[in-house]
């Protein structure tokens, strides 16, 4: 998956999916399955010292796995995110979803918004928002967002630019996810709905914080590409 250079605002994406033509109820896989992807991408990821204008890394977003394409054909976001997936993201991004760990950079993730806990969760976050604005003090906001969104995520300490193997098993109780035989993360809880299977490249941006910031947008980008080796989804 490749992309040509790229100006600031000009959206481009490079992806394969197998749900473009079905209905959310129809997207084909739940759990208990196996997804094996070997991947590697033109430039290494983003890291914490990383810049929005710094044209050394990854720009943008990328990643492979399972999610429930949560946006109209415009755009609009028509339901809250559901994902079990490897997902990158460099600055400007920013989606700071779990206290402690940076809102950007290559991940293993898992987001679980769709469900009755969720609700409870909504006017606790706004209210923790609404605190963390006046007093600064962003940390009720950031446990309650988590809460909201339902997120568990690693971020993945290896060289992107390098062949590697990423395998996640998704059940219908726990998540677990390792690069290169070595476990990186078990989330509980997963979605248990249908979701549809992409991979991706793309100069998207999105932030969304416990400050009340929520926003989206395309950043400018050299020529990169994101190589996929061999996909491999077992569902025995």
């Amino acid at each position: 998956m490749q992309l040509a250079e790229t100006a600031d605002g000009a959206y481009a994406d490079a992806q394969i999916d197998d749900y473009g033509q079905l209905a959310r109820s129809q997207f084909p896989w739940r759990p208990p399955l196996r997804m094996e992807v070997r991947a590697r991408s033109s430039a290494p990821a983003a890291n914490a010292e990383t810049t929005a204008q710094d044209l050394s890394v990854l720009r943008g977003t990328a990643g492979f796995g399972f999610w429930n394409y949560p946006f109209s054909v415009r755009g609009d976001i028509l339901m809250l995110p559901e994902a079990v997936w490897f997902f990158y993201a460099s600055p400007p991004s920013n989606m700071a979803l779990v206290p402690g760990i940076p809102g950007w950079g290559w991940k293993a993730q898992v987001v679980h918004s769709m469900r009755p806990g969720a609700l409870l969760a909504t006017l606790p976050t706004a209210l923790a928002t609404g605190w963390g604005r006046l007093s600064r003090d962003t940390a009720p906001a950031a446990r309650w967002l988590q809460r909201l969104s339902g997120t568990r995520e690693a971020l993945l300490d290896v060289d992107m630019t390098g062949w590697h193997t990423y395998t996640l098993e998704w059940y219908p109780k726990v998540a677990r996810f390792w690069v290169d035989g070595i476990h990186v993360l078990t989330a509980p809880n997963p979605p248990t709905r249908a979701l549809g299977f992409v991979a991706w490249l793309d100069n998207q941006y999105a932030v969304a914080t416990p400050q009340g910031s929520l926003r989206f947008g395309a950043i400018a980008t050299p020529e990169q590409w994101f190589a996929i080796d061999s996909i491999n989804i077992n569902t025995n």
